[in-house]
C-alpha cells in the first residue's frame, strides 16, 4: 500500500504507530532481522557518537525478502528527534509531529523496495551537543508481494548508540575502552589505555548469550593500545556483544558486524 514509502510516524517509536496500521498482522521481534550499522567518515562501524559529527547509517534485513520496506527515526531520552537525517541514494525522508515536536524519518523509495536493494543507507548528523544515548527505532516490512494488506511480517527493533566517552562499565573511565567494526577489513578495532602490562582476550557473544568467537590477544603495552582483531568470515552479519578482558577486568559493548 506504500510501495513508495509510508507517511511519517510509523517507526514504532514512543507515541507512534508502526507498519501494522496499514498491513494486517502482528509485529515481530526484529532483533535479528533488522541489522542497523552506523559508520563514521572512514567507514568504521561505531557504537558511540561525537556531537556534531556526521555518520552513514546502513540498514539491511537479514532475510532480504523479494518485497520489503522500512521506516527509522532517532530519538533522545526525552523522545525528541536527536540530530538530523539526510536522504541517501536509495532512501527518502518523511516528517511527522509527535508529542508536540517534529521527527524525521528515513524510509524506502519505490525504486528500493525489493531484494535488489540489499542495504538502505542515509546520513545521520549527530546532535551538536551531548544528548546521551540515542535510540534508533526501526520498523521493517517483510512483504509477500501479493498486492494485498495481509500476510506481511512487521519487524520492530531498537538500536542504541552512546555519546562519546559514555561509560560501558564503572572501570571503563580508567581504560577508555572503545570498539568498532570495519567492513572493509572484516575486523574489530579495539582502543584502550592501561597503566600496566596485562593479558588480553576477547569473547564475541551472540544476543542469546552464546559464545561465537574467542581469542587470546597477548599482552597490552603501557599507555594507549589500538588492536585490530580479524573476525572469522563464517560469522554472519548481525549485532553481537564484545566481552573484552584486560587482566582481571572485563568490559562489554555491542558491535555491529556487516559482511
Amino acid at each position: 500500500m506504500n510501495s513508495g514509502g509510508p507517511s511519517g510516524g510509523q517507526s514504532g517509536a514512543p507515541g507512534e504507530q508502526n507498519c501494522t496500521s496499514c498491513h494486517n498482522g502482528t509485529t515481530q521481534d526484529g532483533t535479528n532481522e533488522n541489522q542497523l550499522i552506523i559508520n563514521n567518515d572512514i567507514g568504521f562501524g561505531v557504537t558511540q557518537y561525537v556531537p556534531g559529527s556526521t555518520y552513514t547509517v546502513n540498514l539491511s534485513m537479514a532475510s532480504n525478502p523479494a518485497k520489503k520496506g522500512f521506516q527509522v527515526t532517532a530519538l533522545n531520552a526525552a523522545n525528541q528527534m536527536a540530530g538530523n537525517f539526510v536522504a541517501g541514494s536509495n532512501t527518502q525522508l518523511k516528517t511527522a509531529n509527535i508529542g508536540g515536536g517534529q521527527r524525521k524519518y528515513a524510509t524506502h523509495k519505490s525504486s528500493s523496495n525489493t531484494s535488489a536493494t540489499q542495504v538502505w543507507n542515509w546520513t545521520w548528523e549527530a546532535p551538536s551537543t551531548d544528548q546521551g544515548a540515542v535510540t534508533f527505532y526501526v520498523a521493517t516490512n517483510k512483504a509477500n508481494n501479493n498486492n494485498n494488506d495481509n500476510g506481511d511480517l512487521i519487524y520492530l527493533s531498537q538500536h542504541v548508540i552512546l555519546a562519546e566517552n559514555a561509560s560501558i562499565g564503572e572501570s571503563s573511565l580508567t581504560h577508555n575502552f572503545d570498539v568498532g567494526f570495519s567492513q572493509d577489513k572484516g575486523a574489530a578495532f579495539l582502543s584502550f589505555n592501561t597503566l600496566s602490562h596485562a593479558q588480553l582476550s576477547l569473547n564475541l557473544v551472540t544476543l542469546d548469550g552464546q559464545s561465537a568467537y574467542f581469542t587470546n590477544l597477548g599482552s597490552s603495552k603501557i599507555g594507549n593500545n589500538e588492536i585490530w582483531v580479524e573476525i572469522p568470515n563464517e560469522l554472519s552479519s548481525g549485532i553481537y556483544f564484545v566481552h573484552f578482558f584486560i587482566g582481571n577486568k572485563t568490559y562489554s559493548a555491542p558491535i555491529s558486524i556487516l559482511r
